[in-house]
């Protein structure tokens, strides 16, 4: 079963989901219910375990939640079809915070202390997840599958918090060696959102610049939620940045590339994937070509190779039939993935402690994207890949691994 909460905005999922204010949710037939039930850990019940998401279905990033959220719930409608794990339904409430720090701290406390989840996951974001880093130590509660690679989220190490993607350290690091090793670059500047997400990869940047004996020639920045890119422009034309660098969103970064070209200026271009790549070329159109992306899963158009890219595109187009394949909705597809295999492993008596265990005894388990995903006591990163991609006529294509 699934429920979909979404603020005080109207959006809609699902055809059968109904907004009021306060939302009202519309149910769908689990079948009889187990008898008298004992729960063992908040949210778990005789057939049903509840898990709780905040991120942006509504707004500027609204693109990265639904579809970061779309990709995990065709994978979870479809094992609800099938009957579920151990026999219990996972049923979802999501909150739209629109890529709001505050909202997203109100919809979490909501989500753990009134609907009463086992377990957090799905959420999209930087400047929103960091700030419910101490919620979720508090309150003992899993975190799992977060769009965001910050550094706050994996150093110091978090019993509660999973990571399943690379970190931007590892994606910024990737493209500042792709820069100056491959490219014989040394010009580098950085165009960056001014928030926990810019600095954090701006930081990562920085640390890896200095392997090179190398710092950012310039460094620009702009405010989220808005397009106000010009000063950021201007400060980095005036540097003759070789390649910059963009630690944004899609929107923001589609307007600083497209105003350089029209300017005449044509460094190489470089986004991490929290930019949502497919919109991106979307908002870009001819702009667009040369422009290079590092993803953390593969394109997801790899679906003649790879099973997990099959199985996802068949999902996708059974429960969400207007969407089209894009590496965020992978992602959330690859997380969904972990979650089921967790909780097939943590057993009918489900403890958060015992799905936490369950998580970390996941060992070189494939998924169908080519590489294995691990974790254990002391690591709770799963994947370290990146990969390098760039557009070329309007479509992403993989440059490598």
């Amino acid at each position: 079963m699934i429920i979909i909460l979404i603020g005080l905005g109207v959006y809609s999922l699902y055809g059968y989901l109904r907004l009021e204010t306060p939302p009202v949710e519309e149910k769908i037939d689990i079948g009889p219910t187990q008898p008298a039930f004992v729960a063992s850990s908040p949210g778990v019940g005789p057939d049903e375990i509840l898990i709780g998401s905040s991120l942006a279905l509504g707004g500027h990033a609204s693109f990265l939640g639904t579809q970061y959220f779309h990709g995990a719930m065709c994978l979870i409608r479809k094992i609800n079809d099938e009957g579920g794990i151990h026999n219990r339904k996972i049923k979802v409430i999501a909150y739209d915070d629109g890529y709001d720090p505050p909202r997203c701290v109100a919809n979490t406390n909501r989500l753990i202390h009134k609907d009463k989840v086992f377990c957090l996951f799905c959420y999209v974001g930087t400047p929103t997840t960091v700030k419910i880093i101490d919620i979720v130590e508090e309150n003992k509660i899993p975190l799992l599958g977060i769009f965001s690679g910050a550094d706050k989220l994996r150093f110091p190490f978090r019993h509660y918090i999973f990571n399943i993607r690379s970190s931007y350290y590892q994606e910024t690091n990737a493209a500042v060696r792709y820069f100056v090793k491959e490219k014989g670059l040394r010009r580098i500047a950085v165009f960056y959102q001014y928030d926990d997400y810019g600095f954090d990869g701006l930081k990562g940047t920085q640390i890896a610049l200095q392997k090179y004996y190398l710092a950012p020639v310039a460094t620009g920045n702009f405010i989220r939620g808005t397009l106000d890119i010009e000063e950021a422009l201007d400060k980095i034309r005036a540097s003759q940045a070789q390649a910059v660098i963009m630690i944004g969103t899609y929107s923001p970064c589609a307007k600083f590339i497209k105003e350089a070209r029209a300017r005449g200026y044509n460094p190489l271009f470089h986004n991490v994937s929290f930019v949502g790549a497919d919109k991106l070329v979307e908002e870009l159109g001819d702009a667009g070509e040369g422009v290079l992306i590092t993803q953390v899963v593969p394109p997801p158009t790899e679906r003649i190779l790879l099973p997990a890219c099959k199985q996802y595109s068949r999902q996708l187009a059974r429960y969400y039939p207007d969407d089209k394949p894009n590496f965020v909705s992978l992602e959330g597809f690859i997380n969904a993935r972990i979650l089921i295999e967790a909780l097939r492993r943590t057993g009918r008596d489900v403890t958060r402690e015992g799905f936490i265990k369950a998580l970390e005894s996941i060992r070189e388990h494939y998924v169908g994207i080519g590489t294995a995903i691990s974790f254990g006591p002391s690591d709770h990163q799963g994947i370290d890949d990146v990969y390098f991609t760039e557009v070329r006529n309007g479509k992403i294509q993989l440059l490598y691994k």
